[in-house]
């Protein structure tokens, strides 16, 4: 897997270029269309966001082009300083690199990872999304986070450990071994 600074930021933009989107999308479709269809009258959850004018973050309405960027800046950044370096940390722990299966000492990093991001970004997104227009209540902010950590940790774990981490550790193995059969075949 990722051996230098580069490859791990890479790797981690490519998770979080697949995270970011799956999300978004569960957020909006899964876990709040219905109200969202209910409050607008609207037959799908893409018409009731327009119907609104956009997704509510930071107390507007913002298109879902913006949400993804938005999510995106926080995620990668989160992900590169504290996501990645904490959960090898927290693998080495419980594993030695070198004497575990590396299947398992993966999963580990998977669920590590998961263990640190969702309550992180579960955080973050009960901020972004707070109902500011009611007035700010620490409880009601409090409140929503763990709702929020209820409602994507679940999924966060096993769209990561049976979906996207395999997917990409997939092609980040076939775009890095193409560099290092290069490399290989350059120095023979």
């Amino acid at each position: 897997m990722p051996r230098n600074q580069f490859e791990r930021m890479m790797f981690a933009l490519m998770t979080v270029i697949v995270t970011v989107h799956a999300y978004v999308f569960y957020s909006l479709y899964v876990v709040n269309g219905s109200t969202l269809m209910s409050v607008t009258g609207e037959s799908s959850v893409l018409g009731a966001v327009n119907a609104m004018g956009g997704v509510y973050i930071l107390g507007r309405n913002l298109p879902i082009w913006a949400v993804v960027i938005i999510e995106f800046i926080l995620a990668y950044t989160l992900e590169i300083t504290v996501g990645s370096p904490m959960s090898f940390k927290l693998a080495c722990k419980v594993f030695d690199p070198r004497e575990t299966h590396p299947v398992l000492f993966e999963t580990a990093i998977i669920c590590a990872t998961v263990g640190i991001m969702c309550p992180a970004m579960s955080f973050l997104a009960a901020f972004l999304y707070y109902p500011y227009y009611a007035g700010f209540n620490i409880f009601t902010f409090l409140a929503n986070w763990i709702k929020l950590v209820c409602f994507n940790l679940p999924f966060a774990f096993f769209s990561q450990l049976f979906f996207i981490q395999p997917l990409i550790r997939t092609c980040f193995k076939a775009i890095f071994r193409r560099k290092a059969e290069t490399a290989q075949a350059v120095k023979t």
